[in-house]
């Protein structure tokens, strides 16, 4: 029982350590590149797939402990730490953080107006939304919005 738990663990921390640079990768090259207000803690927290990570914390965890071939495992494991740190390259990074986060041609309404745009980010209490009439980022307020 106890080699399971160890298995378990180590997919844990690998899964982490990979998604951890997926998510700064994502925080450096499209959050921040269109200047949107959010800390890195809320984007990881918010945007991480929990059957995901479970099943890549499984899956990785059992063929460290498990799989006898070491070289495919080494093999393996530095594919998915190449995937990951590609998206510390710009153009990776804000690619993989679009295709995560932006949504493009929505209309938002308030009480008094109509936005259409695409959302960049759609954060806990706001949306980051580039609105096509003023042609420029704007902020709305959720709590605001029809």
């Amino acid at each position: 029982m106890s080699k399971l738990i160890q298995a378990l663990l180590t997919g844990i921390f690998i899964t982490f350590i990979l998604d951890f640079f997926i998510f700064l990768g994502i925080k450096l090259n499209y959050i921040d590149f269109y200047e949107i207000d959010v800390y890195y803690n809320i984007l990881f927290a918010d945007h991480q797939n929990i059957y995901i990570f479970a099943l890549s914390s499984i899956l990785l965890g059992l063929m460290v402990s498990y799989l006898p071939n070491k070289k495919i495992t080494l093999i393996v494991l530095s594919f998915l730490a190449l995937l990951s740190l590609s998206t510390l390259i710009h153009g990776v990074g804000n690619t993989i953080g679009a295709d995560i986060l932006m949504h493009k041609n929505k209309t938002l309404k308030d009480t008094k107006h109509s936005f259409m745009g695409d959302i960049y980010y759609n954060g806990r209490t706001t949306i980051t939304f580039y609105d096509y009439e003023l042609k420029k980022m704007i902020t709305l307020q959720k709590k605001d919005l029809i």
